[in-house]
């Protein structure tokens, strides 16, 4: 497992800053345009509203989510919709997730986690592997969220993988133990499934 650092008390600004900054190194390590996966949810939107004010070079940015709900863009619970309404003005491109897209190496892999330890739409029932052949799978979630009650398509352990670093935000005490518990090997919820497999650096703000 690489090594998991925990920062805590951090306000949205400053997490923004810290996206920023590992943004602002992956541009100057390559002329290549630079991809990114974010997550959806109430937790990011306030950080990426932070971070789009930034100066970056916005165009040599390609944003992924790294889940959806299957609905169209300009429904309420579309990740993609509130995503694309926040990097495109700034001149990034968003992708809008189907399962026939070629899955990218990302500079950074932004998650969330659910208090049942979900990440992405990797629901506990959907049995996520870190050998999962495929890069993307449509799941549904049981039992479906209440707040979300859609279907899902999702990257995969494997996809998140592919990545430089993994990034964790999310809130509560609760959570941060779960995740602590997970980071220790002492539960195989999708969150340990994907630590365990994990050998870039991973940085959690709670």
């Amino acid at each position: 497992m690489a090594k998991v650092e925990m920062i805590s008390g951090l306000g949205d600004l400053a997490i923004a800053e810290w996206i920023h900054g590992r943004l602002e190194r992956a541009m100057a390590a390559t002329a290549a345009p630079v991809a990114i996966t974010v997550p959806g949810g109430s937790t990011p939107f306030p950080i990426m509203a932070h971070l789009v004010e930034m100066e970056l070079d916005w165009a040599r940015l390609t944003v992924w989510p790294g889940d959806d709900r299957a609905v169209p863009e300009d429904h309420p619970a579309s990740n993609a919709g509130k995503i694309r309404s926040l990097f495109e003005p700034v001149g990034a491109e968003v992708v809008k997730l189907t399962v026939m897209e070629e899955i990218p190496h990302f500079a950074l892999a932004w998650l969330g986690m659910g208090g049942d330890g979900h990440i992405a739409s990797l629901f506990p029932n959907t049995d996520p592997r870190p050998d999962d052949p495929q890069p993307m799978r449509m799941l549904t979630p049981d039992p479906l969220p209440p707040e979300a009650p859609f279907d899902r398509i999702t990257l995969t352990i494997p996809a998140l993988l592919n990545s430089d670093e993994l990034l964790f935000v999310f809130r509560g005490e609760e959570r941060r133990t779960l995740f602590e518990q997970a980071v220790r090997g002492e539960h195989e919820l999708p969150v340990a499934r994907l630590l365990a497999a994990a050998r870039q650096p991973v940085t959690c703000f709670t």
